[in-house]
């Protein structure tokens, strides 16, 4: 049936009734025999055509059928113009192209077959691989492709430098401290990969690739300040033979300590692919036999993320089971059926044990005395819990405080709440993993020119943190850090009412979860900036009825918020949003619902193409296969319950 969208009315409340049963149904199914949830994680070409590379560089026996898997997957998302994108609808990226051309040649697809060339064609006359970014380069570096010059010099005497220096381990994020600590072994020695098969890319480059010369400067990068760090680039390379033995051979094993105390099982180091090939590819350097048990921890991890299905396959850059299993907790939660609260029961009993109370993590050097009380991303990642699974977890339990667990989850309620208050950030912010990791001139030195070395305070981890707080009773007469938070989400508002999202795309994502942060918090509907940002959310709002927005508004230069197509989770999260901001009955809302209940497939549940999680903007995107189940749900039966109740949903953070 087709809906004149410009006038269309929210569905009967049988109708309603209907989809959020059907949905609920079909996310049920996808539960785990123990009661969590895990849904795919996808990302672009880049990680897969690496989990190939790294079997070669290793040399290990080839697994003919999943490398044919593999090479169907990286056929199957090369786009029309012969390139590899970031996202869906992404034109073309350099360094994902390079890549998985690469891969494919290593599996055995001939140059001369007509995706290949045109491949290549596309990536020449886009200035060849010589444009790749510094990790491509490495990896190149690591092939013998390039030589060593053409990438940043990154001694690993960098273990020893001390606090007060201005590159130190704790002054970057997590994430690039997992990657770049067993990087930095490989970067000193420089280690040639076996390569059995002597595949190489020479015919991707215009030059000779052995003439590439140092990485240029980044567009986000400040030309004094890459000068400065250029300059001692160079002067690193001239005095790094000279080095003292000794003082090497103790920043290796600083190095290997670092990763040995991280190694975390075979959910692996960080939890992030990138980090474990560099772990596995360092221990490889050093000599580490195949049955040694760091190497094969190393090594099973990255097995754990493959995703291999009957005709292709490919690798997850990491697993979501407690972001995927809370989210879902909360949207059966607002189900409400029996059947759905139990299940939603079930998941917090799952996630219970997975706080993390004895591990004091690195983010511990910038907050010394700040208990452990944190959640992970992933099945475990005991040194890097992070504020935003947390302040969803503790508002799931919060909740559940009234569907008949009693004080079971007070003792986590309040230590997942104490660490949240230790993290806050001197600007009133919060961050994914850190306390003020500020140190913005680092994004300047050669090596950051994904512009992602940092993780600073951003406005939905802040909206998610100012939510928690006000669920559990925190008011800005009685909590400074509430005050402050808000006022930084005050301060962050755009011009155009929005809100930027770091870690969901983008500016709707932004928006949802800041104005469910100032309703938890009380701030009145009628708040000029409420009114703000209700108006945005109704302006952008897509003529189907839905809402849209891809990766290409973290462009440098934001103009303002560019239309995309429609997709399920983005309309979920804009009509939360709006229903946030007191607006259930304005006609954006009930047509966004609308939208929902037409566009749900006849097994219960949305099927969606786009790209709407943020890994780093520009540079690494994330397709959560969950938010197409879950979110769509959790609008609807919002919607449902306050058109039941007339409330203006005051109170819940989320």
């Amino acid at each position: 049936m087709i809906i004149d969208q410009s006038t269309a009315s929210a569905p009967a409340a049988e109708t309603l009734e209907k989809s959020i049963s059907s949905a609920s149904r079909a996310l049920r199914d996808f539960r785990k025999g123990d009661g969590h949830w895990v849904f795919e994680l996808e990302a672009d070409a880049t990680i897969p055509a690496e989990y190939v590379l790294l079997r070669h560089y290793l040399a290990e026996p080839v697994d003919a059928v999943l490398e044919a898997k593999i090479a169907m997957y990286l056929r199957r998302i090369q786009n029309d113009n012969g390139g590899w994108s970031l996202f869906y609808g992404h034109e073309f990226d350099m360094s994902a192209s390079v890549k998985a051309y690469f891969a494919l040649k290593m599996i055995g697809d001939s140059v001369d077959a007509p995706h290949m060339v045109k491949a290549r064609e596309t990536i020449l006359a886009r200035g060849g691989a010589a444009k790749s970014n510094v990790f491509t380069r490495i990896m190149m570096a690591l092939f013998g492709v390039l030589t060593w010059r053409a990438v940043p010099m990154m001694p690993v005497e960098i273990m020893l430098l001390p606090r007060w220096f201005p590159f130190h381990l704790t002054k970057i994020s997590y994430w690039a401290r997992v990657v770049i600590v067993p990087l930095l072994v490989l970067m000193t020695f420089k280690p040639r990969a076996r390569n059995p098969l002597g595949v190489g890319i020479d015919e991707l480059f215009h030059e000779d690739p052995k003439t590439v010369g140092p990485t240029p400067k980044a567009p986000h990068q400040s030309q004094l300040w890459f000068t400065g760090f250029n300059i001692l680039d160079r002067v690193l390379r001239v005095v790094d033979p000279l080095f003292p033995k000794k003082t090497r051979e103790r920043s290796v094993q600083k190095a290997v300590a670092f990763v040995t105390e991280r190694l975390n099982g075979v959910d692996g180091l960080g939890a992030i692919f990138p980090a474990m090939a560099n772990s596995v590819m360092m221990f490889d350097l050093l000599g580490y036999p195949k049955d040694h048990p760091h190497y094969m921890l190393a090594r099973a991890s990255v097995e754990k993320l493959l995703v291999i299905k009957d005709d292709e396959a490919y690798c997850q850059p990491c697993v979501s089971p407690v972001w995927d299993t809370a989210l879902t907790a909360h949207a059966m939660i607002e189900s409400g059926s029996e059947t759905e609260v139990a299940s939603a029961k079930d998941a917090l009993e799952w996630l219970a044990p997975l706080q993390v109370l004895d591990v004091e993590g690195d983010w511990i050097e910038k907050r010394p005395g700040v208990r452990p009380g944190g959640w992970a991303f992933q099945y475990n990642n005991a040194h890097y819990p992070d504020l935003d699974d947390t302040a969803v977890v503790v508002m799931a339990m919060d909740r559940a405080r009234g569907l008949g667990v009693g004080t079971k989850y007070d003792e986590a309620i309040a230590r997942g709440r104490e660490w949240i208050l230790g993290l806050q950030s001197v600007d009133g912010g919060w961050a994914a993993f850190d306390a003020d990791n500020l140190e913005y001139y680092l994004n300047n030195i050669p090596f950051s020119d994904h512009g992602a070395l940092l993780d600073p305070p951003t406005d939905d981890v802040t909206a998610r943190c100012v939510s928690m707080l006000a669920q559990l009773g925190d008011t800005v007469d009685n909590s400074p850090a509430l005050a402050r938070g808000i006022d930084y989400l005050r301060r962050t508002q755009l011009a155009d009412g929005s809100w930027f999202g770091r870690w969901g795309v983008n500016y709707i994502y932004g928006t949802w979860s800041v104005l469910c942060a100032l309703n938890a918090a009380g701030v009145p509907h009628d708040d000029p900036a409420v009114r703000k940002a209700v108006d945005w959310l109704a302006a952008i709002q897509n003529a189907d009825g839905g809402w849209g927005e891809d990766g290409n508004s973290y462009k440098l230069n934001y103009q303002g918020y560019q239309r995309s197509e429609t997709t399920a989770s983005q309309t979920a999260w804009a009509t939360l949003a709006l229903m946030a901001a007191g607006q259930v009955d304005h006609p954006a809302t009930q047509r966004g619902i609308r939208y929902l209940v037409d566009s749900q497939g006849d097994n219960g549940l949305w099927h969606e193409r786009h790209y709407t999680g943020g890994g780093f903007p520009r540079v690494f995107y994330l397709r959560y296969h969950g938010y197409s189940k879950f979110f769509p749900l959790w609008a609807l039966a919002r919607y449902r319950n306050l058109r039941k109740t007339n409330s203006k949903f005051v109170g819940v953070g989320m």
